[in-house]
């Protein structure tokens, strides 16, 4: 059975702008069932000699080397497929937009410079987010392995990226759930008209309102008092809220069901998790430019601050969001393309799957004005009608309008505006996974029809991070399976297994205080891990494996070229700028004090409170906890390598070369896998 670098045997001497993979020393680790994998990877060389010397000058000439009229190779395992591209499509989409392209893109957009943010995501996307989305892509239907599997046949050495993975879905699985909680109790909430956030309650035995609601705004009261009945601070306790409990397990019942019958029900599911929320953003953004002012709301969307382009920290800010939110390094993209052919073009589904994550956020940071409906409907005076001409010079119409009213009529109105400064409001505005869903019940008051619109928003939000939720899932529950290969045909009774223990973990979140660890995760703990798994997922591929190795698998697979520039891409650009980003959060984290937003009942408002010293310890604990699966499966393959005894035990191969100096290849016949493979091993 032969290894990983003796399949793809590769020439480096006519070229030097190949030196990224070639000059390095590869020790390769693989037992019987992993080499048979990596065969499958590298396997589908003809009998020729094949040379790829990935070069701009002979990237032409590539696929000229390649015999197109070999067979396919045969595949007889039983792992299972998407229905049809769209599933496949589907699933990749409805994983990638999620609810935090709903309520963090826009926050960020309009805080760290407008359309330099834009631009900043954009140039991140392209050239870092795209590839590293392709990396994840071909790999995972390539090799028909999920997270765990895939890494293990770049290099055995850095096999524990998988695990690191896997822990990390799993975690972040735990607190994502409760978003959608979140937002289907307030879709239950929403079938009741007036909407029980549209005013302040009443105290007990009296005509009053309550003073802590007549501080701040219904929907915040609604938000903090009522849903998550929030403690003044994280160190008190209690027990998981009674209604958010039993919205959870209707949160968990919808996951298990989804997923429990393996792909046939995800992917029916998906049509309705995935399709449906864009139906209603189409809407609701189409209702949303068809109010006046909609063209500025645009401008200062797109306003530009050139100061911004040259902030580190914007940089910084940005490559949190791109790649928290698209979902790079958690193995989701990994198991759902193992399921795809090997033939599917993985690069036009990664350019896909970008542009439409970006046409999300940017639609999704649309607003709207409220003058006009309080106008419309006999809250103001008519006398108070704004000019006709102010929408189109919004910027000293307005200032000039407001000046001009008399004192009485000021006083009359200003209760009823809020700041015209962006930079202010955006400051003051709430900030966490909480800010959408405040934002959302404050924007179904500007429509007629409050409680229909409410039953659409939240349906929308609560589908689209069920979709979300299911490619989470399926990155853990492929890891699962491709570990234990017996467990796929106790499909039902593995996935119950798994959603019930997530179901008990989840209901920490779900406490009085459960808000605040939900912040403290996603914002302080997902991008460290993340950074660390992607940094060592592309370097493996790159540097230890080979970039232009994987771009040959990458032209016999599709058949047809594939541009270079993802190779310097893969082998410098991507490898860089996570580095800088992995860095600076570190950097971030020892700078600046690790703060959260709290509820302060006395004043009705939110403070900033510094976390307790266990708090930050927990916070380290689970950094550290999520990372040592890669510096733990590295010893454990060192000492299979290094102790004879380990190695006389196990039918692994270790195999170490320097690929510089590899002669031409043996011609060797293309590997087929079914029937010539079980002759082979009855010959054992």
């Amino acid at each position: 059975m032969t290894s990983v670098s003796e399949n793809m045997e590769v020439q480096n001497e006519d070229s030097q702008m190949s030196k990224c993979s070639d000059s390095t020393p590869v020790i390769s680790t693989t037992s019987a069932s992993e080499a048979a994998t990596s065969e499958l990877f590298t396997g589908e060389m003809s009998g020729e000699e094949h040379t790829f010397d990935w070069c701009d000058e002979d990237n032409d000439n590539t696929m000229e080397t390649i015999n197109k009229n070999e067979p396919e190779i045969e595949v007889t395992d039983d792992r299972p497929f998407w229905a049809n591209k769209i599933e496949y499509l589907l699933a990749q989409m409805g994983y990638s937009v999620g609810l935090s392209t709903i309520w963090r893109f826009p926050y960020l957009c309009f805080h760290n410079g407008g359309g330099s943010f834009l631009i900043i995501y954009i140039i991140m996307l392209f050239f870092v987010g795209v590839p590293l989305l392709l990396l994840e892509m071909a790999a995972g239907q390539r090799i028909h392995q999920g997270s765990i599997g895939v890494w293990k046949v770049f290099s055995p050495w850095i096999g524990g990226v998988g695990y690191s993975s896997f822990m990390v879905c799993f975690i972040v699985g735990l607190y994502y759930s409760v978003l959608i909680t979140w937002n289907l109790y307030y879709l239950i909430q929403s079938f009741q008209s007036p909407l029980p956030w549209a005013l302040c309650p009443l105290l007990r035995n009296s005509s009053d309102f309550d003073p802590e609601c007549t501080r701040t705004t219904p929907t915040v009261y609604f938000w903090y008092r009522h849903v998550l009945k929030a403690t003044d601070e994280i160190e008190i306790g209690g027990l998981p809220v009674f209604h958010l409990s039993l919205s959870l397990c209707v949160t968990w019942f919808i996951i298990c069901i989804s997923i429990i019958k393996g792909l046939k029900s995800t992917g029916k599911m998906l049509y309705v998790s995935v399709l449906l929320p864009y139906i209603i953003l189409f809407c609701v953004f189409t209702r949303s430019l068809m109010l006046q002012g909609a063209d500025f709301g645009l401008k200062s969307l797109l306003a530009t601050e050139v100061s911004a382009l040259y902030s580190l920290e914007v940089w910084r800010r940005t490559g949190n969001h791109l790649f928290l939110s698209m979902g790079s390094g958690f193995g989701s993209f990994t198991a759902i393309s193992s399921y795809a052919p090997r033939s599917n073009n993985c690069i036009m589904d990664a350019f896909a799957v970008a542009l439409l994550n970006l046409v999300t956020s940017v639609t999704a940071s649309m607003n709207a004005e409220t003058v006009k409906n309080l106008v419309t409907t006999g809250v103001l005076s008519s006398d108070l009608r704004l000019p006709e001409s102010l929408y189109q010079h919004m910027s000293y119409s307005y200032p000039t309008w407001f000046g001009n009213l008399p004192a009485g009529a000021k006083s009359m109105v200003r209760p009823y505006l809020s700041n015209c400064d962006l930079a202010e409001q955006f400051k003051e505005v709430m900030k966490g996974p909480g800010v959408a869903i405040v934002a959302f019940t404050d924007i179904v008051f500007s429509f007629s029809g409050s409680t229909f619109w409410a039953i659409i928003i939240f349906v929308f939000l609560v589908t689209m991070g069920l979709s979300t939720m299911l490619g989470i899932m399926q990155g853990i529950i492929t890891a699962l399976q491709d570990t234990f290969p017996s467990s796929r045909k106790h499909t039902k009774l593995l996935t119950v297994s798994v959603c019930v223990p997530m179901f008990l973990g989840s209901l920490i979140f779900v406490k009085p205080s459960g808000s605040y660890y939900v912040n403290m995760l996603d914002d302080r703990w997902a991008s460290l891990p993340l950074f660390f798994i992607l940094i060592l997922e592309n370097m493996s591929m790159a540097w230890i494996y080979g970039a232009r190795r994987f771009l040959a698998d990458l032209i016999i697979t599709l058949g047809h070229p594939i541009s270079p520039i993802y190779r310097w891409l893969w082998c410098f650009v991507s490898p860089f700028v996570l580095l800088i980003l992995f860095v600076s959060t570190i950097i971030n984290l020892h700078l600046h004090p690790i703060t959260y937003l709290a509820w302060n009942s006395s004043i009705s408002d939110e403070i900033t409170l510094s976390y307790p010293s266990w708090a930050k310890v927990l916070l380290v604990l689970l950094i550290v906890v999520t990372i040592l699966p890669i510096p733990a499966y590295f010893l454990y393959t060192l000492l299979k390598v290094s102790f004879p005894a380990s190695k006389k035990n196990s039918s692994a191969t270790v195999i170490f070369k320097h690929e510089a100096k590899v002669e031409k290849p043996i011609p060797r016949p293309r590997l087929h896998v079914g029937q010539n493979q079980k002759k082979m091993n009855k010959n054992r």
